[in-house]
């Protein structure tokens, strides 16, 4: 795969200098929670970044379990990744409506993990775009299919056995960025059926706690800090972990600006852990 040919993180700037050049692509990857009241296609469809692509999460994801958002096979990410005109030679751009970066740094990761370093996350998403008054075109642009090869380095996906051992033995930081009710069990999950609380022993971080109120990305100063309060380390592993494997990936991106990238995602998270009759604490971190 290409070395990069940009920081993954870019600004808005950057990239509105770039539009319509063809050896780059650029992604809506919005994704929003199942209670959120919002539908991340239509609102692509309405308006988004000109030239965008709409990734989505859900096709994106492995269907042969009920598990949210678990990793795809191979060959199958390569092939989604290929009918959205992505190539193994092209750097891409994601970002997501959010604000807070839910689902952009998840699909910077998947590409990462599939063995594409070349992409990068819009600092402040759409809201930022939107804010400057920068343009939006609707509807949906035909794209030609491409040839994107895949393949998953397995070590950044941590299975819930693992996970538990890690607890168990402090072997990694597991740290959860569910909000802080979600985790302490004062406020519900978002999926049906599936009680809150958290793992003994994990940590937590909201992911929403990793940018500034505009959505865009923290200093490297202001991360550290951030993630010193929290009782992370930066000289161990982490292990991220969230509902459904998507908005811990911020962590997972902080750490990469941060040029510590001992990380690696639980991909079954929460929703996998408290349906699988594994212990649940309620509480703040260490309870």
């Amino acid at each position: 795969m290409p070395a990069p040919t940009f920081s993954s993180l870019v600004a808005t700037d950057w990239l509105a200098a770039r539009l319509g050049r063809d050896d780059l692509v650029v992604l809506d990857v919005s994704w929003y929670l199942p209670t959120s009241g919002r539908d991340a296609r239509a609102e692509f469809r309405a308006g988004h970044i000109p030239g965008a692509r709409f990734f989505d999460l859900d096709l994106a994801s492995d269907p042969r379990t009920t598990l949210p958002h678990m990793m795809p096979e191979a060959a199958a990410f390569a092939e989604y990744v290929s009918s959205l005109g992505v190539a193994d030679d092209g750097p891409i751009v994601v970002y997501d409506g959010s604000g807070a970066n839910l689902s952009a740094a998840r699909v910077w990761w998947m590409f990462r993990a599939f063995g594409h370093d070349a992409v990068a996350i819009l600092d402040g998403g759409m809201g930022k775009w939107r804010a400057e008054g920068r343009p939006v075109e609707s509807g949906q642009r035909p794209v030609a299919p491409r040839v994107f090869h895949a393949r998953l380095d397995r070590s950044w996906v941590w299975p819930l056995e693992r996970v538990a051992q890690a607890l168990a033995d402090g072997a990694a930081q597991v740290v959860d960025l569910r909000p802080a009710g979600r985790f302490e069990g004062t406020l519900p999950e978002p999926r049906e059926g599936i009680p809150s609380g958290h793992m003994a022993g994990a940590i937590n971080l909201p992911y929403s706690e990793l940018v500034r109120g505009d959505g865009t990305a923290l200093s490297g100063e202001e991360l550290r800090a951030r993630l010193a309060r929290a009782g992370l380390r930066l000289d161990r592993p982490v292990v991220a972990t969230c509902g459904s494997g998507t908005s811990a990936c911020a962590l997972l991106f902080a750490l990469h600006q941060l040029g510590a990238d001992a990380g690696a995602l639980y991909d079954g998270s929460w929703t996998e852990w408290a349906t699988r009759g594994m212990p649940v604490r309620v509480g703040p971190t260490g309870a």
